[in-house]
């Protein structure tokens, strides 16, 4: 322990009891209480943790207490006291610092775990160059990594904030601007923003977290009856509103967009919502929150909810006022008619509605969760608000949860903290080995740890953890305790992955599934006047969120509390109650944002298992957080997929087949590895169908085969696998549609006008209009072809697209340049409701093989579009995150275990090298939203990748394109 340590914070002088060497987060964190700075790595390689000491940054992560000793020590939340010095207390104490205002306008941050790091970064950027080019701001800030994205709205906001500081009346445009909205988009709205809370009966504060009493759950712990107006809307005294939802806020603006769609419906301003995040012993099941269909398949729910909830509440103003309730109008909750005005709080606050939603309003408990499009309202339905009377749907309303992420007052899962918290850290082999062999123990050496004040081994069979009541004696613990696992079974290592999965198949080991077969395939290829054949694969990709797993968990011998930012909580709740042997009812999950997890990865269910576990063999709360390597190690990884394409085309550039053949290893895993080494039984996992959506249902073939191949899990030389972005579908548009601008080339076509040729006609095949949301057939409306060739001409137009045949302007140029189209959408199911397409426009160096993607222009055709800027901020994310795992990301492993176990092994997309994206949101009010922005991100794949092939002449056929590959791919060509 410090004798006398004493350090400056934010202008405050705090008394120090950790000891010297302690790393200065885990003492910004556990003993002062702030939230900014955050844990990313524990290894100075991400920046989440960055902090100014002196005016410099550092990572508190891995720089000693004892180094801020005499110093001053700036965090986020210091900011605004860092501005007033700065300008010598010329002027009022501001409330935000210009950087923290500029992310605001902006409207910056996703899920926001990598802000206040980006901001302290920016800060000693313009502290040392007021006026920095774009080239200072990407050089300066290439040591903090967004996994969300959100490169190009941090520089815009960091030119927006240097001019303010130097005192000019308006931002000056920088290089590399935030593209414009489209046309028809709305301007910004001026509305208040609206408040976030974690459960019910919490707070107003924004991001305020309220944790579980001593007597663990609060009521029973099943969903409460969704045809209950109870169960999703509440009016409080202060004529607020508190909305119910089942869903969460992660990061992708879902809390505003059901917030304003329930504010239509009330008619009340967003300024007097409050969302209430999913809690099992609240909320109603709307089943798991997911990038894509947060809006589209809570919305419904919600819309009806809130009309049913207007209804009775004009009934009760009826009565009150002595008015009809045709005479009635409402205005921000306020209800008017007959020169008389009666408020929601008035009527109803305090009180309960006690009434049974309508049967007209398709919403009851028979009916969730609503995830397969049964539940709910379509906007404009009869009951609810007319389309065209909305006033916040379509306007750019500032999210709620922007301002707490970058003003460092937001509460994420990392920051829980219980009465008598022990701190947990798992203890795993470096590295995961193949799924089924778990990681064995032969023996625990718990004399290792006997040094570490508190520190204890937690044991269940293979699970083997330590807790103590101090975070860093807990991580040292985890790092020094001395653990012999039986050594694993063989994997192939990913550089013979391929192979390995190649060789599998063709041993008879594929359980072989055709999805579409018409017309005569082998036939119409034989007789085409051109034909491709290749085989393309794409490797693991992992989901990485900048902040590791994180759960909170109070298990008691007859209940347990366990606070999580999983996206599937009765899922979570489910696989706890079978892991601690617990009724379900029993098990209470609460809702905290984490860091954005895109899918499955650890945070989905291993750190809530992992908490619980040692909660109850400790008999006290324990807070368990992943280290880097066990996130990156440990990940429930993105398939890999080997694709065999072969397609043909006639002498008019009429496409005659397409042949698609998926070859992978299933996901989602059934067992995960915490809930395995534990003592539960392991499972094959499920079997996915290839998409549909990527693999030729954009374009009219009259013979088409789609057929998967998957191969057998357990124990067969693979890594656990889960969802991740765009699952199946980013590996499919690289193959296929590299395929169809292969066909234009041979056409001697411009790739545009080829797609716009063959694009799909109504009835062209099977499935051409599937759905697999009951309400989003629209076919009615609009047809395919309209909506696919609306997002074409959107692209082509904002590209300024010329036409010529690809790779018909090649030059011998050590830098060369070239651009890409294709058509996206993602995977059957809740993605075949989006219609979307990308250009690419790239820089090869031949020397280096470096891939520079310098402009991304993008469209999607959602329906209505809830929140324009949401959707764009989205969209901008999942591009870079597309570019990401094309140039950059694979999951490496030896014969033995993964290797990829920290930002250096498993690098991503730096600052540097984000491209500027360009996207245009096609909104149809007639239409209800579908789901949002993974659609993107085959397009934007398949677009550079053809890119490459309009540069340089040579097809890409596997990912990720490094520039060794790029390097040898162009050498090859050259030698041939």
């Amino acid at each position: 322990m410090a004798d006398g340590l004493s350090i400056e914070i934010n202008g405050a002088a705090h008394e120090v009891r950790a000891d010297p060497d302690t790393p200065l987060l885990y003492v910004l964190q556990d003993e002062l209480g702030l939230k900014g700075p955050l844990f990313g790595c524990g290894l100075g390689q991400c920046g989440s943790c960055a902090v100014l000491l002196d005016g410099h940054q550092v990572s508190s992560c891995v720089t000693p207490v004892a180094d801020a000793s005499g110093r001053q020590l700036t965090t986020v939340e210091g900011l605004p006291e860092l501005w007033v010095q700065q300008r010598g207390r010329a002027a009022p104490d501001p409330e935000l610092h210009p950087l923290q205002q500029a992310w605001i306008d902006e409207q910056v941050p996703q899920c926001g775990y990598c802000q206040a790091g980006m901001l302290i970064g920016a800060a000693e950027l313009l502290a040392a160059t007021p006026r920095p080019s774009e080239q200072e701001i990407r050089t300066a800030m290439e040591g903090h990594l967004c996994r969300c994205g959100t490169y190009q709205r941090i520089q815009a906001a960091i030119g927006r904030a240097a001019a303010v500081m130097a005192g000019a009346d308006a931002p000056p445009p920088v290089p590399a601007p935030r593209p414009e909205p489209p046309a028809q988009s709305p301007a910004p709205s001026g509305r208040a923003g609206g408040l976030l809370t974690v459960s019910a009966g919490q707070s107003r504060a924004t991001g305020a977290l309220e944790v579980a009493g001593p007597d663990g759950p609060g009521g029973p712990n099943v969903p409460p009856d969704a045809g209950q107006i109870d169960s999703w809307i509440r009016v409080h005294e202060d004529n607020t509103v508190s909305i119910l939802t089942g869903h969460q806020e992660i990061g992708t603006g879902t809390a505003t967009g059901l917030l304003m769609i329930a504010g239509e419906e009330l008619d009340l301003d967003l300024g007097q919502l409050r969302f209430v995040t999913e809690d099992t012993s609240v909320t109603p099941n709307s089943f798991s929150t997911t990038t894509s269909a947060g809006i589209c398949s809570n919305g419904p729910e919600v819309r009806a909810a809130a009309a049913a909830a207007k209804q009775v509440l004009l009934g009760l103003a009826s009565a009150r006022l002595g008015v009809p309730v045709t005479g009635l109008t409402v205005s921000s909750g306020v209800v008017t008619g007959g020169g008389k005005s009666v408020t929601y709080a008035q009527l109803l606050g305090g009180q309960a509605f006690n009434t049974t939603i309508p049967e007209a309003y398709h919403l009851s408990q028979s009916l969730m969760p609503g995830w397969n499009g049964t539940a709910g309202l379509l906007a404009g339905a009869p009951g609810t608000k007319p389309v065209s009377q909305y006033r916040l749907i379509g306007q750019r309303v500032p999210r709620i949860d922007v301002p707490p992420k970058v003003t460092g007052s937001y509460t994420y899962v990392h920051h829980v903290r219980l009465p008598g918290m022990l701190h947990g850290r798992v203890v795993l082999p470096a590295g995961q080995r193949s799924y089924g062999a778990g990681a064995p123990v032969v023996s625990v050496d718990e004399r290792s740890i006997a040094h570490i004040p508190g520190a204890r081994v937690v044991r269940r069979g293979d699970f083997v953890g330590v807790v103590a009541p101090a975070e860093w004696d807990a991580v040292r613990a985890a790092g020094q305790l001395s653990v012999t696992w039986a050594d694993p079974p063989a994997l192939p290592g990913h550089e013979g992955l391929a192979a390995h999965m190649r060789a599998q198949a063709a041993a008879g080991q594929a359980a072989i599934r055709r999805t579409v077969d018409t017309g005569d395939v082998d036939a119409a290829l034989a007789t085409s006047a051109y034909a491709v054949a290749r085989e393309y694969f794409v490797p693991y990709n992992a989901h990485v969120p900048i902040g590791p797993a994180c759960a909170v968990a109070d298990v008691r011998p007859d209940s347990a509390t366990i606070y999580s930012n999983a996206q599937t909580l009765w899922e979570l709740q489910e696989r706890l109650a079978a892991v601690l042997n617990l009724p379900p009812g029993a098990v209470r999950i609460r809702w905290v944002e984490g860091s954005g997890s895109f899918g499955g990865s650890p945070g989905r269910f291993e750190a809530g298992t992992a908490a619980a576990v040692m909660s109850q063999i400790t008999g006290r709360p324990v807070r368990v957080q992943f280290s880097r390597r066990d996130e990156h190690g440990w990940d429930n990884y993105g398939m890999p997929q080997l694709m065999d394409v072969r397609a043909g085309v006639d002498g008019t550039g009429m496409i005659t087949a397409l042949d698609y053949a998926i070859t992978s290893p299933p996901f989602p895993v059934a067992t995960y590895t915490i809930e395995q080494l534990a003592g539960r039984p392991l499972g094959e996992p499920q079997q996915w169908d290839p998409s549909t959506d990527v693999t030729g249902s954009q374009y009219t073939i009259p013979n088409w085969r789609l057929e998967s191949r998957t191969l057998p899990m357990v124990g067969s030389g693979y890594l656990k696998t889960d969802f991740l972005r765009s699952p199946i579908a980013v590996g499919a548009a690289f193959a296929v549609e590299q395929a169809i601008d292969e066909l234009a080339y041979l056409a001697t076509m411009d790739p545009v006008e080829f797609r716009r040729r063959n694009i799909q006609t109504a009835g062209a095949h099977p499935q051409a209009n599937f759905r697999w949301l009951g309400m989003y057939d629209v076919s009615t409306v609009i047809t395919n072809q309209e909506r696919w060739l609306a997002v074409l001409d959107a692209v082509a137009t904002a590209a300024r697209w010329q036409p010529r045949v690809a790779a018909s302007s090649l030059s011998g140029d050590d830098v060369v340049h070239g651009r890409g189209f294709a058509l996206g959408g993602t995977g059957s199911g809740a993605y075949s409701v989006n219609y979307a397409a990308a250009a690419a426009e790239i820089e090869v160096s031949r020397r280096t093989g470096r891939i520079t993607v310098q402009y991304l222009y993008t469209a999607q055709d959602y329906g209505l579009v809830i929140s324009p800027d949401g959707v764009e901020s989205q969209a901008q994310g999942m591009a870079v995150q597309a570019v990401s795992r094309l140039l950059k990301e694979e999951v490496k492993f030896d014969r033995a275990a993964v290797t990829s176990l920290d930002w250096d092994s498993y690098p991503i997309l730096r600052f540097s090298e984000a491209p500027v994206v360009t996207h245009t949101s096609i909104s149809r009010p007639d239409i209800t939203p579908g789901p949002g922005s993974e659609e993107l991100m085959p397009a934007v794949t398949a677009a550079v990748a053809n890119a490459f092939f309009d540069a340089t002449g040579v097809r890409m056929t596997s990912a990720p394109l490094r520039p060794d590959r790029v390097r040898a791919a162009l050498q090859a060509a050259d030698a041939g």
